[in-house]
């Protein structure tokens, strides 16, 4: 395996690093924007140097004004401001945005754009910003699932009557540097302007241009994987951050998830909206099984993608028939991406198990080895679980020929998807 910043000349499975742990962090579950939202802004308001926020969707609603007010508050402080959010997932509240911090100090920067007609045939843009990441003075990190937008508000389907099910971490601690240096990174690569000009302008005029490079491709790589002196004064949590770029970490929250699966002696609960993973990933959730660990898998039950519940439905007979527990969450929409392995093992962030989130987009989730942190994990697991169904028996589901065509068509769907996307590999 490569020492860390020696990536080699491919970037194949096995020149990724894995995650790196460091103790001394605090890590707290966060339930949805009606806990996140009040922490962030709490961040915020005694910010004293900078703010870097990323996401994938900032709405025009009421918890994206109060988080606007609180990054124009901060800004007319002094304190340097940094938002990024991604040009698709965005788009319908982009002008709002930009009225909204025009001359407020706040840098707004937007990660493929989707302002011309043209840039809907660049098979780039099908690579999307979907990670929701904040950092306060380098200090306080919060990393998850959940968009700027509030808990009971859809962008299809308007007012809910229940809030989606959706979890963040609230980090402090060493953990909190990489997420710094994720942020600051997609940050820039989505700016393209006047800070480059301006670096740019400077490493022409500099005495020592080598180290503005340096310094200015240091910008634009996502963090490296640099063992990180432990905070005493904080709990003694050991935490990962683990990210997906499509760079030189492609790999890297897949195979996190798929080494604690292969790991697991008792239990594997994993939680996602959108199902359809690869083979390694399947084989992993099927030889847990085989070795009798408890696999349980819940799903969405409220359909927002029919297309995304055709590809997780037609892997249920199949996992069904291993013995693997399926459950579809009623109660609400459902936007969690979590997982927790024999109690001790668990991970939040933004990662679906699905192509677009393993092979696609810019992701970040949280690996934590800690039994206090997964124990509460595992109990807002067994919480949703109450509010949904079990899928019992494969033939609910359909079998024979009919579910053949229908696994058939979604694997090439799926392919084509992939390869129009321009990524490469088996799936």
């Amino acid at each position: 395996m490569p020492a860390p910043g020696d990536f080699g000349h491919q970037l194949t499975w096995h020149a990724v690093l894995r995650p790196q742990f460091s103790g001394g962090n605090e890590v707290r579950l966060l339930q949805g924007g009606d806990a996140l939202f009040p922490a962030q802004e709490a961040a915020i308001a005694v910010a004293r140097h900078e703010v870097w926020l990323a996401t994938y969707i900032f709405h025009h609603d009421e918890a994206g004004a109060s988080l606007v007010a609180a990054l124009r508050g901060a800004a007319a402080r002094g304190v340097r401001v940094r938002v990024v959010v991604d040009g698709f997932g965005s788009k319908a509240s982009l002008g709002w945005l930009k009225e909204q911090l025009d001359g407020s100090g706040v840098a707004l920067a937007i990660f493929r754009p989707m302002d011309r007609w043209w840039r809907w045939l660049q098979p780039g843009q099908l690579r999307r910003l979907h990670q929701k990441l904040c950092v306060v003075d380098g200090e306080q990190a919060f990393v998850g699932g959940i968009n700027i937008i509030g808990d009971r508000m859809d962008l299809n389907h308007g007012a809910l009557d229940e809030p989606r099910l959706d979890f963040a971490f609230g980090l402090r601690g060493p953990v909190v540097e990489p997420v710094h240096q994720a942020a600051r990174a997609v940050w820039t690569r989505a700016w393209l302007g006047r800070d480059f000009g301006e670096e740019l302008l400077a490493l022409v005029r500099s005495p020592e241009p080598l180290q503005r490079v340096r310094r200015l491709f240091g910008r634009l790589r996502m963090p490296g994987r640099e063992p990180v002196v432990a905070e005493q004064a904080l709990p003694p949590v050991a935490a990962a951050f683990v990210l997906r770029d499509n760079l030189r970490q492609r790999r890297t929250i897949e195979r996190a998830y798929i080494e604690a699966i292969r790991g697991a002696e008792q239990a594997v609960d994993l939680v996602t909206p959108y199902f359809y993973p690869g083979r390694a990933f399947r084989r992993a959730l099927l030889g847990a099984a085989r070795r009798g660990v408890r696999v349980r898998l819940l799903l969405q039950g409220k359909v927002d993608y029919r297309i995304a519940a055709m590809a997780a439905h037609a892997l249920y007979a199949e996992l069904l028939s291993r013995g693997i527990e399926i459950h579809e969450y009623t109660q609400a929409f459902l936007h969690a991406k979590v997982a927790v392995v024999d109690g001790r093992w668990a991970t939040v962030g933004s990662s679906n198990i699905d192509p677009l989130s393993l092979l696609l987009n810019l992701e970040s989730n949280v690996v934590v080895e800690d039994e206090a942190v997964a124990g509460e994990v595992e109990a807002a697991f067994e919480t949703a679980l109450a509010g949904s169904v079990r899928i019992a028996d494969e033939r609910a589901v359909g079998t024979g020929l009919q579910a053949v065509l229908r696994r058939g068509l979604v694997a090439w769907a799926a392919y084509v998807y992939l390869r129009v996307a321009g990524a490469t590999g088996r799936y």
